[in-house]
Order: structure tokens, then C-alpha cells, then sequence
């Protein structure tokens, strides 16, 4: 991956999006905000600033090397048939999270297994997968602050997840590689959990660390 490579983030004028944007975009990657409206996207990346520009999703997706789909769970099905034409050969980042209110602290997960599965599934097999960004908190990412969490990435192809790795790192982050796409089910069951605690002990956004010493990993 270099710098040279277009980020497309799509939803990208909603909390979490933005926030990646944002910081991806502040670490000197170039960044394209999607979003259904193109002048909503064009107005969230003037307010956000460092270069950031905005296009309608498809377009977006279409400008990016590397997407980022950051939409609800309601949304990601319409979404990913939205950038389904632009997106073959690409690496697809899925951010979704199933969750179903009003219930959201409970762990709902797909009939595939999650919404990682279900969005390979989605796009077809000319379509990298991956996910990642479940169980950071979007306020604080948001910041300009150092956030105290690991980003637990998932995927299939480890070129790929190498590079989403890679993305969170830019993002000041720690991002650490979590094995197959099918693993994603843990971290995005993991943000049901993390609701609660929110509640039960009012904490303003739990996260998640990996205790010990990591060594470079052999990927």
C-alpha cells in the first residue's frame, strides 16, 4: 500500500466515517467522503478539512484503491449493492456492526454469521474483504486524542489485511491481525458487549486491548 493510493469512505458523513476520514486524512493519506447526497459528502469534508474531498458513494467507491464502508447494519445491504459495480479487484473494508435496536446490547449476529460474511457475500468473490474498526468508540476517534484501543482486523487475503493493519496504524491505532473473516463474528458480537458495560458502568466508550508483548507478526 502507498500513499499514493485513494481511500474512499463511504458513509463517510457519519460519525465513524468522518472520524476515519478525518484521521487517515490528517496522517497525509488522500481521502474521497462518500455519502448518498454528494453535497453533503463535498460539505463534511470542507468542515473536516486536511485535503479531504467528497463525491456521491458510487463515485467515491469508484475513485477508491481501497474502500471503507461505514454505514449502519440497516444500511449495509443497500450500500454494498450501491458499490457493488465499482469495487471488483478492490479491497472492501467492512466497519458494520449488527446491531438491531432496540435490543443493541444484546448479540445479534446474521443468519451468514456476521456482517463481514454477509458482505463478502454481497460482493461476490471478485471482491477482498475485510474488517475491522468494530469496537473503537466514534467520539473519541473523533479527537485528536490518543485512543486507548486495538483495532482487531479480519480477513482472508493477508496482503489485504496487512494493509487495513496498516490503515489503523495511520489512524493511531494499534491494529492487530485477528485471522479469517470469519472471526470477525467475535469482535462485532464484542460491541453488544461493550454497550452494556457503556451502561452498567458508565464509561464514555469502552474499547478493547491485547495484553503482552506483540511481536512483529509473520504475515
Amino acid at each position: 500500500m502507498t500513499a499514493t493510493e485513494t481511500i474512499a469512505v463511504i458513509g463517510g458523513t457519519g460519525k465513524l466515517g468522518a472520524a476515519i476520514a478525518r484521521r487517515l486524512a490528517k496522517a497525509g493519506r488522500k481521502v474521497i467522503i462518500g455519502s448518498r447526497s454528494a453535497e453533503s459528502a463535498r460539505k463534511t469534508a470542507q468542515e473536516l478539512g486536511f485535503g479531504l474531498a467528497g463525491a456521491t458513494n458510487a463515485d467515491a467507491a469508484k475513485a477508491g484503491d481501497i474502500v471503507i464502508v461505514t454505514v449502519p447494519f440497516a444500511a449495509q445491504a443497500g450500500t454494498l449493492a450501491e458499490i457493488a459495480p465499482h469495487v471488483a479487484g478492490k479491497i472492501v473494508v467492512d466497519t458494520t456492526v449488527p446491531l438491531v435496536p432496540p435490543k443493541v446490547m444484546r448479540v445479534q449476529l446474521p443468519e451468514e454469521g456476521s456482517a463481514a460474511r454477509r458482505a463478502q457475500r454481497l460482493l461476490g468473490d471478485g471482491v477482498t474483504v475485510v474488517s475491522a474498526f468494530h469496537n473503537v468508540a466514534a467520539h473519541k476517534l473523533a479527537t485528536d486524542f490518543d485512543v486507548d484501543c486495538d483495532v482487531l482486523v479480519f480477513g482472508d487475503d493477508k496482503v489485504a489485511r496487512s494493509a487495513v493493519v496498516e490503515l489503523a496504524n495511520q489512524a493511531g491505532l494499534r491494529g492487530i491481525h485477528a485471522g479469517a473473516l470469519v472471526n470477525s463474528a467475535a469482535a462485532e458480537a464484542m460491541t453488544s458487549i461493550l454497550i452494556f458495560i457503556n451502561k452498567t458502568y458508565a464509561v464514555d466508550g469502552a474499547g478493547i486491548q491485547i495484553t503482552g508483548s506483540l511481536q512483529t507478526p509473520d504475515v
